[in-house]
């Protein structure tokens, strides 16, 4: 019995290989194929590359030598890392308790109104079309510690300031993280714009029918409807802020005395100023490692609110 149905599925996967044969799958594989390898080369590949730098002493000019967890055991000895680490988790969680609600509020606001709505919405997405360096470059001048600075002459009219911002290591990175907010809440707005439009529109006329305010319909009705784009979208600021480089670079250069000295910061001095792109990718891997962890275990902790 058993050698009779050992021929009997041979046969079988024979024949379906011979159907899939026929039916063109083999030129599938071959149309695929090029497509495929280049994905791999171009994706997969400096994973890879950096995985093995990882492991290695390479300035990229002399021949690469081979020193194991030597990186690993340096970056994580460095005395800069824990204070990098502090900075990036403070801008992390600026970034969540002041920056994450700003384009929800916007996409909320912008969808009650019916005729001018267009406009708001591309008032709120105009800062994303702004390089990031000019962008970065024109607030350096709002932040002006002088009392002729545009943000300090505004708070003067309320008797308040002049206040050091980018200058002070007590307000240089709620600073970076109010010009990060505003650089970057118009396009997740228009995310959650596009969420909104999915929520069913007789929810909002039972919700008016029963006397509920514009507030106790975004708390009942509209939040709870689009629950799985918002622990998407915090997810992703997570991932984001962890790797948060361009503005510290650009503004502070992680001074004052390292107050705004990110993880990515650290290593681009690594690789670029101390030509150590060996320790500079070990820290590189360390950190992808521990936004994967991150992120599995936010998968888990959300999984339940995500699908209820």
């Amino acid at each position: 019995m058993s050698l009779l149905r050992t021929q009997k599925s041979g046969r079988s996967g024979t024949q379906r290989v011979v159907t899939w044969y026929r039916s063109g799958g083999l030129s599938a594989v071959v149309f695929a194929l090029p497509l495929l390898l280049t994905f791999l080369y171009f994706s997969w590949g400096p994973i890879v590359r950096g995985l093995v730098l990882s492991f290695q002493k390479n300035n990229l000019v002399t021949t690469p030598e081979w020193v194991g967890m030597a990186n690993f055991s340096y970056v994580l000895a460095d005395p800069q890392l824990p204070q990098a680490t502090v900075n990036t988790l403070y801008f992390a969680l600026l970034a969540l308790i002041f920056g994450f609600p700003v384009p929800l509020f916007l996409a909320v606001f912008i969808s009650e109104l019916r005729s001018t709505g267009w406009l708001y919405n591309v008032i709120s997405y105009l800062p994303a079309v702004v390089p990031p360096v000019a962008a970065i470059l024109l607030w350096k001048f709002f932040y002006d510690p002088s009392g002729a600075g545009v943000f300090n002459s505004i708070l003067g009219w309320f008797g308040l300031g002049p206040f050091a911002w980018l200058n002070s290591p007590d307000l240089a990175m709620p600073a970076i993280v109010l010009e990060a907010t505003w650089a970057g809440a118009g396009a997740t707005a228009i995310i959650y714009l596009a969420a909104l439009t999915g929520v069913r529109t007789e929810l909002y006329e039972a919700a008016e029918l029963d006397g509920a305010g514009i507030w106790q319909r975004v708390w009942h009705v509209t939040l709870p409807q689009i629950r799985g784009i918002i622990l998407i979208m915090m997810l992703l600021q997570l991932i984001g802020t962890f790797q948060v480089f361009t503005e510290p670079f650009l503004f502070t250069g992680g001074g004052p005395d390292n107050a705004t000295t990110t993880i990515l910061l650290l290593i681009y001095r690594y690789a670029f100023i101390n030509g150590d792109f060996g320790a500079a990718t070990a820290l590189s891997v360390l950190l992808a490692g521990v936004l994967c962890v991150l992120s599995v275990v936010y998968h888990f902790l959300t999984r339940r609110w995500s699908i209820t």
